[in-house]
């Protein structure tokens, strides 16, 4: 662990520090060594390529990356659903930034026999009260589950998502307009009737409009809504 501290501390790049520092306030700046996420992916893919269970066993948390490193080797490790899950159970309490848990999730590669058991796994997270743990299930959503077989039910979630955290908020905006960008008739009439608080409502169609993916037609459609 001391030659992998080592080899993060010989990654650092001051100027990476500072920004990361600026764009997770939630984090502790003495914290953050400054490694650039590719150069830690290469890292982490590495660690999972190997014996990645005694890895994990001796694992710290010294710092955003070693914390952030071990989130990636559990998503990147080759093995199945079963053995994956518990491992990723016992990461999530450990997220307690943005960056973190985007990273994280965005990481994983999801096998079409194991998506299901993902799926229901992610669910009872939807109803912690814990901040991270619901943007954590909604950023998988996000990543893997925006398709025709689940988007009924995860408007149906996001629309039933309450928490005054501003994190989480922006999470279900966010998906929100991910949804939009692949489904837009079926979003804009969600949009209509939705249960949403008005920041998080509003933050959605903000999205919307900024996205290049969505035609001027739709944008015009959707700032109608805004409360």
């Amino acid at each position: 662990m001391e030659q992998l501290k080592q080899r993060l501390l010989a990654l650092s790049d001051e100027k990476y520090r500072r920004f990361s520092a600026k764009l997770n306030p939630t984090v502790d700046p003495d914290s953050i060594i400054g490694v650039r996420l590719p150069a830690l992916r290469a890292v982490a893919k590495e660690l999972a390529a190997g014996d990645f269970i005694s890895y994990l066993q001796k694992a710290q948390d010294d710092s955003f990356e070693e914390t952030l490193l071990q989130g990636m080797v559990i998503a990147y490790a080759k093995c199945p659903a079963a053995q994956k899950l518990p491992l990723v159970q016992a990461f999530v309490p450990k997220i307690d930034n943005w960056a973190t848990c985007d990273s994280f999730c965005s990481s994983f590669k999801l096998k079409k026999s194991e998506r299901e058991q993902y799926w229901n796994f992610i669910l009872p997270y939807f109803t912690s009260s814990r901040d991270f743990d619901l943007r954590f299930a909604v950023v998988m959503l996000i990543f893997h589950f925006i398709d025709d077989e689940h988007l009924k039910d995860i408007l149906s979630i996001l629309d039933a998502v309450r928490h005054e955290n501003y994190y989480v908020k922006m999470a279900v905006s966010w998906a929100v307009s991910t949804c939009f960008g692949k489904y837009p008739e079926r979003t804009l009439c969600y949009l209509k009737t939705d249960n949403l608080d008005d920041f998080t409502h509003n933050k959605a169609i903000q999205k919307i409009r900024e996205s290049d993916r969505v035609s001027a037609q739709d944008k015009a459609a959707v700032q109608k809504l805004k409360r």
